[in-house]
């Protein structure tokens, strides 16, 4: 639908390999296991809003703030609508921003996954007005709207898939948290995932095509998008983990169950795959507050890294955020303000400390979870009749079993469904 002659221009192309999987499992700095180490990337001038007006200047103080801590990635998160105002117009001056930033974290070392449908962000949804009001319908469903995803998805990966920064491609940010608002079923939701990232996988095969989840896939019945998509749609199982949902409503901050949950979601995603080797991504896991109090951040985030690091499948460690909120922008849930590795004015907070560290150290050496805790649960045959999703949910009995399995050292999940 886009005329070709009005695409900007094509992404710098630097020469150096592509960082979507070397170097993953090799040596660190210390001599050990690599993970990846990073963050994601929340502007620290005007928040996302900073698009509308790109300042690069601002742009490179807050990557050389990242790229000094020895970071070695970051997500990086354009606006669905205002590259796509219509959905036969696809800006160009817009892609040319998405790509100059590109060129900015690859000067400095950093590798990008470029998240296309945003889609949802810290609370806020953003949607283009051709499917909202006058025009309403979900954009899980509807024809037309997926035609316009496809052509914007196609249009992004052709102009900015072979830039050297990039590594991955994620369809969007939680894109579960756009139902119920746009409607959509197991299978429409399944459908819609897998055209999505077929697209990028098409036009980008060097890069590693993912799909991005909340854990509602894996621990709210009912909930149209499932663990299958989750964790065998695309190259790797992208796992978000906020101890906000479920684990602090029965725990305190510094309880098992909720330093544990990053490693407990991520052993969910580990046993759902259909591929025993299909690796893990921790993309996003935070110290919110009030619930983590502000001087326990760096020893809550060291606690929680430590318990998930020697997972022998995970490839990434991505912090949320990379710099906090201002407080002159309003409406936000308070938690969202303090999340940052940096405050706005770029002073380093301790969770960037413990981040550091963990860059200097390397990993420690992978652990195969040979203890498991069988859960008689199948993750393929869920519905409305069979949906026992309840029973992986933070306090389940089966979710506190693990933990205390956890307690006494690393543990992974083992679904056997009854016959």
């Amino acid at each position: 639908m886009t005329d070709a002659s009005m695409l900007p221009r094509p992404a710098t192309l630097v020469s150096g390999d592509s960082p979507r999987l070397d170097g993953i499992n090799s040596s660190g700095s210390s001599g050990g296991r690599r993970v990846r180490v990073g963050a994601n990337y929340v502007p620290s001038t005007s928040w996302f809003y900073s698009w509308l007006d790109l300042d690069l200047d601002d742009v490179r103080r807050d990557l050389d703030d990242l790229a000094e801590l020895g970071l070695d990635h970051i997500r990086v998160f354009p606006i669905w609508p205002w590259i796509q105002p219509n959905r036969s117009h696809i800006r160009p001056r817009a892609m040319d921003d998405v790509a100059s930033v590109l060129d900015l974290a690859h000067e400095r070392g950093l590798a990008v996954c470029l998240d296309l449908v945003q889609g949802h962000l810290s609370s806020f949804d953003f949607l283009p007005s051709w499917i909202l009001t006058w025009h309403s319908r979900s954009l899980f469903t509807d024809d037309t709207v997926r035609a316009g995803l496809r052509d914007y998805v196609r249009t992004m990966c052709r102009t900015l898939g072979a830039h050297p920064a990039l590594f991955a491609i994620t369809t969007g940010n939680e894109l579960n948290n756009l139902w119920p608002s746009n409607e959509t079923s197991p299978s429409e939701s399944l459908a819609w995932a897998q055209d999505l990232v077929g697209i990028v996988a098409e036009e980008v095969p060097q890069v590693a095509a993912l799909h991005s989840l909340f854990s509602a896939a894996w621990t709210d019945p009912g909930h149209p998008f499932t663990p299958v998509e989750a964790a065998r749609v695309g190259d790797w199982t992208s796992v978000h983990s906020w101890i906000f949902n479920g684990p602090t409503g029965i725990a305190a901050y510094d309880d098992e169950i909720c330093l544990s949950w990053a490693d407990y979601l991520v052993q969910l995603a580990v046993a759902s795959a259909d591929d025993p080797h299909r690796p893990v991504w921790l993309q996003e896991v935070g110290a919110p507050g009030p619930e983590v109090p502000a001087e326990q951040a760096g020893e809550f985030a060291r606690a929680v890294l430590a318990r998930v690091l020697d997972e022998p499948r995970l490839v990434g460690v991505t912090w949320w955020s990379s710099h906090d909120v201002s407080r002159d922008l309003v409406d936000f849930p308070e938690r969202e303000y303090d999340l940052g590795l940096f405050t706005t004015d770029h002073r380093p907070k301790p969770v960037a400390a413990v981040l550091a560290e963990l860059v200097a150290q390397g990993a420690p050496n992978a652990v195969e979870r040979t203890r498991c805790v069988d859960i008689p649960l199948s993750v393929t045959h869920l519905d409305e009749q069979n949906d026992a999703r309840a029973a992986l949910a933070a306090g389940s009995a089966w979710h506190r079993s693990w933990v205390q399995e956890r307690r006494e050292g690393p543990v992974g999940v083992r679904f056997v469904p009854s016959v």
